[in-house]
């Protein structure tokens, strides 16, 4: 397995996280490529892509917590929750809703308790149309099947940072927004909550994801094999994650999978938490967690 490299790529709307790792595959001539989080076909933005032993980053990468832009079409539904669904109902904004609207910049009651809702809000229920697994089955294949409301997936816990109006447009029924979410949070669910909570039904009609964890839009590229710019795997490593210095001894026993005392460190190690431990000389030797007693690998690096 090759050393491995992060590439951040700006996925197109149309294509799957997996087609986009099928085209990298080709253009890197690498057939050890993942990706950390997962975006839908109508998404564009951030796709974290993994080649080489970088894929070994994944579990960590897709923990991050993400920030996106998003459109909701207020008063239709789909059964996806977003525009490549089939609509599944469509009524007229309440005048209460068309007024707030036209009011924008100004962010009145209406919309303002709708928003406190959604900041507030602990659990959400993921969107039927989803990749989450029922009794071994994928959610969205069991839709096809029986159908978008025959499917109720159990809520999950979920935290939202920040969530701000960025524009609206009364004609066109719309709504804008950016929000910074912790991972798990689905977007196409917010379409279907916060319409609720505004009297209406909706749904997403573009999302763009701005970040995922520490990488960003300026770090993205298109999928062009003279346009990538990959991060080298001990940099993605350390803006990804803490990180801490190993001691000579240190390296040996992290070489060879052993439990490291906190002597087998340059300085304190965080506890309790994954840390990419490092050489003196910056190459990235594990990632590992410390207690307070001794600390071990979780995930190893030749």
């Amino acid at each position: 397995m090759s050393q491995g490299k992060v590439l951040i790529v700006d996925k197109p709307s149309g294509m799957t996280s997996h087609d986009v790792v099928a085209r990298m595959r080709r253009l890197l001539k690498e057939k050890g490529v993942g990706h950390a989080g997962t975006l839908d076909p109508l998404a564009t933005g951030v796709l974290v892509v993994l080649s080489g032993q970088a894929t070994k980053l994944a579990p960590y990468l897709t923990a991050d917590d993400k920030v996106y832009s998003t459109t909701i079409q207020l008063g239709i539904a789909t059964d996806s929750l977003d525009a490549d669904g089939s609509v599944t109902g469509q009524v007229p904004l309440p005048d209460a809703l068309v007024s707030a609207l036209a009011e924008f910049p100004a962010v009145g009651p209406l919309l303002e308790r709708a928003l406190a809702k959604e900041r507030t809000r602990t659990s959400q229920v993921p969107p039927s149309v989803s990749a989450i697994h029922v009794n071994g089955e994928r959610a969205h294949a069991l839709s096809r099947k029986l159908g978008a409301d025959a499917v109720v997936l159990p809520a999950r816990e979920v935290r939202v940072h920040r969530l701000v109006i960025t524009a609206a447009d009364a004609n066109a029924c719309t709504i804008d927004l950016e929000l910074h979410v912790d991972k798990g949070y689905y977007v196409r669910a917010l379409a279907r909550d916060l319409a609720a909570a505004l009297g209406t039904v909706g749904h997403i009609s573009r999302l763009r994801r701005i970040a995922s964890g520490a990488f960003t839009l300026e770090d993205a590229t298109a999928l062009e094999v003279d346009a990538l710019r990959p991060i080298e795997l001990a940099n993605a490593a350390k803006r990804a994650l803490p990180c801490v210095t190993l001691t000579s001894e240190g390296v040996t026993l992290a070489r060879h999978g052993k439990p490291l005392p906190l002597t087998a460190f340059e300085s304190p190690p965080p506890l309790d938490v994954p840390v990419a431990w490092m050489m003196a000389s910056g190459e990235l030797v594990a990632v590992g967690q410390s207690s307070e007693t001794e600390s071990r690998v979780l995930r190893g690096f030749t």
